[in-house]
């Protein structure tokens, strides 16, 4: 067995231990999957490089090139699939909005399956033609035609969209979440870019050299050492990035490629002059370390950092360019029209100026209660809400943070309030420096609280750095504070415009009102004729029950809205909203009633809210196969209301925008004030409403009433 087969049987064992430590180690999921997938099939190809070069290590003759040239096709088969393997992954890899992008590329994505397994299938001759070269240890085989030819093309393209997704995805990432993923991108990047350019020369020089697949193992071999080494940063499967859906807005991964092409299409009639040797391979592998370790170097924050740090202590240059800094951070904030965007923003700043890799911004919100997660480089919301603190513990941290006003070192401090800070925000490294709070504070009112970590080599802060700290601090305090009151401003203009309108209807369907109670009136005339009777009478009670109902709805949004609550069982309000249902034909209702301490709510209003929902959710389903589903249970301090339904479903963009907006309706009758006017009633009770949906598959809604 030659040194090749060697090298190409040890890139398949990597690949196979990286795909086991994924599947053992990550919880599994269709990302997961793809990985591991594409590490099977790159496994696969490996061996059959293998065997390729075990056939001719021995005799050169007939039976054995006909041996390889067999192995070669098997390898060109397994490669067809990696285009739409590695596209899926690249689309999903610590994506927060994978599904978006899925749906997005779902054409590309398609075609990168089906258009070289499709080349794949034809003829084999197609690929590669039964013609060999033997020069110096070397074995070419020539392309079979265009075949061929547009199959490495494709493979050319599939590589290059793969680069640009899995370089969207790391520039998108800030913090801790690029220090995750770092070793695994840059594991992926050494694979896929030495393939293209061993895919580049075959259709260049219109021949496959079995060379060229040694510089594929050995980057494979490379590329596997890089995967180990990220699969020990916990949490590099998990993350939330959200990178912008642009298709090649300035990519780099695009710009590359199109320069190397150039470059390589100028000068292939030069090239073709000079032989390759077996020296010149060690020098390419020997290439491909120096290139892997210069870009591990690039991407090190420590390294950055040091770098600045010389500059600064041996040029004499300030720690911080103020000007500078201030231009930039206004720059980049002046254009946020909401909180989160603003946090957002401000993190991914705060995170490049200070050099720390975990920041967090904690929103107060209005009645000062609770603590409200907006932005984070390290946090998922669902980890963040694990780690919210009590209703107790934010006044205690509110009230400290009034006194203090200013920076401070919770690692420091010994106090109760600290401690819960603390906890709130997690160490990442065991050696990460000090943790600061940074209160965001508009006249003695606490807006929100931001949170530093894991600064780069565990440099502590200083004075300098809790100056500016406190001057960015209060730029975000202001601008969250604009953005909220930006949005009572157009609530209250949505609201001015909603009163106008509901004037008119009020007072348009009163008259009709008043018309047919006086038809109703004058029936009695015609009360001899059975037929017309029974007919004005259901019509007419109809119509003015109708109307009725909407001139309550209407009528009550117009003043500003009064609850009463009482002491309640909520389950006997939903059981009263469900009255009748049981005979309703062709739904299959649902009831799943825990049994509830006593809330504290309004029953008119709530009764209001679960009728408007139920009512929604009977119109969404289908005729025949309708299904709702109707839950109640205690869940940390609230109880919860929840109604499901398998009906048509809300899109995404409608959830966001237009749900609780007034007069914004999915139904072809309706006027889109019911949800408007439940989220007023539910915020009113101190509670919340949650609402999960999607197109073809149902809702979900979910009240939250304070059990307190």
């Amino acid at each position: 067995m030659n040194t090749a087969a060697l090298l190409a049987y040890a890139g398949a064992i990597f690949c196979g231990a990286v795909a086991l430590a994924v599947i053992w180690n990550e919880r599994r999921s269709v990302v997961h999957l793809a990985f591991v997938a594409g590490m099977v099939l790159l496994a696969i190809e490996s061996i059959f490089s293998g065997l390729s070069w075990q056939a001719v290590a021995v005799s050169w003759n007939e039976t054995a090139v006909g041996q390889m040239v067999e192995w070669q096709r098997c390898r060109l088969c397994a490669s067809a699939l990696l285009p739409g393997v590695w596209l899926f992954f690249a689309l999903g890899y610590g994506r927060g909005n994978y599904r978006e992008f899925l749906h997005r590329w779902k054409f590309l994505l398609l075609a990168a399956f089906i258009l070289p397994v499709a080349l794949a299938a034809l003829d084999h001759d197609e690929l590669i033609a039964p013609v060999w070269l033997k020069t110096d240890g070397a074995c070419q085989l020539a392309l079979g035609g265009l075949g061929g030819f547009f199959f490495f093309l494709l493979l050319l393209a599939g590589l290059v969209l793969v680069g640009i997704n899995l370089e969207k995805t790391f520039r998108a990432s800030v913090g801790v979440m690029r220090w995750r993923i770092k070793f695994m991108i840059l594991g992926l990047a050494v694979l896929f870019v030495v393939r293209f350019c061993t895919s580049s020369q075959v259709l260049l020089s219109n021949r496959l050299d079995l060379r060229l697949q040694m510089v594929d193992a050995g980057a494979l071999f490379v590329a596997c050492l890089l995967m180990l080494r990220a699969s020990f940063r916990a949490g590099h499967f998990d993350l939330d990035v959200y990178p912008s859906q642009a298709v090649l807005q300035s990519s780099l991964t695009v710009f590359l490629a199109g320069i190397y092409l150039l470059a390589i299409g100028v000068l292939a009639k030069v090239v073709a002059l000079f032989r390759v040797g077996e020296g010149d391979l060690i020098r390419w592998f020997v290439f491909l370390v120096a290139a892997v370790l210069f870009a591990i170097l690039l991407l090190s924050d420590r390294m950055r950092l040091q770098l600045s740090r010389f500059v600064s202590r041996h040029f004499q240059r300030p720690l911080y360019d103020y000007r500078t800094v201030w231009r930039r951070f206004t720059e980049a904030t002046a254009s946020c029209v909401n909180q989160k965007d603003l946090c957002q923003v401000a993190v991914k700043a705060v995170t490049d100026l200070f050099q720390t890799l975990s920041v967090t911004i904690w929103l107060v919100d209005e009645s000062q209660a609770q603590l409200v997660f907006l932005a984070s480089t390290f946090l998922s919301e669902a980890k963040a809400e694990t780690l919210r603190p009590g209703k107790e513990e934010v006044a205690e941290i509110l009230r400290a943070l009034r006194a203090q006003r200013e920076p401070v070192d919770i690692d420091a401090r010994k106090e109760h309030w600290a401690e819960i800070l603390r906890r709130c925000h997690p160490d990442e490294f065991r050696k990460g420096g000090n943790r600061v709070c940074v209160p965001m504070i508009v006249s003695e009112e606490v807006i929100g609280l931001m949170m530093l970590g894991d600064r780069v080599s565990a440099v502590k802060f200083t004075w300098q750095d809790f100056d500016l700290l406190k001057c960015i601090g209060d730029h975000i305090a202001a601008g969250l504070l604009n953005t909220r009151l930006s949005q009572k401003l157009l609530q209250a203009k949505e609201l001015e415009a909603f009163q106008t309108m509901s004037a008119f209807f009020v007072h348009d369907l009163k008259n009709t009102a008043s018309t047919l109670n006086l038809m109703l009136e004058n029936l009695p005339v015609h009360f001899d004729d059975p037929a017309f009777r029974a007919d004005a009478l259901r019509g007419v009670a109809k119509t003015v029950s109708h109307i009725n109902r909407l001139i309550g709805r209407l009528g009550s949004i117009r003043h500003e809205l009064q609850i009463k609550p009482v002491e309640a069982d909520l389950n006997e309000l939903v059981a009263k909203s469900l009255a009748g249902w049981e005979e309703v034909a062709g739904i299959n209702l649902k009831k799943e009633l825990s049994p509830l301490p006593k809330v504290w709510f309004d029953p008119e209003q709530m009764l209001k809210v679960a009728t408007n929902l139920i009512f929604n959710a009977r119109e969404a389903v289908p005729p025949a196969s309708g299904q709702v589903r109707v839950q109640t249970v205690q869940q940390n301090g609230w109880a919860v209301l929840t109604i499901a339904d398998n009906g048509c479903g809300m899109s995404l963009e409608f959830l966001r925008r237009s749900l609780f907006r007034p007069f914004q309706t999915t139904k072809k009758n309706g006027l889109g004030i019911g949800m408007f006017q439940s989220k007023m009633i539910v915020e009113a009770h101190k509670g919340k409403i949650e609402v999960e949906s999607e197109t073809g598959k149902g809702t979900t809604f979910r009240i939250f009433l304070p059990l307190k």
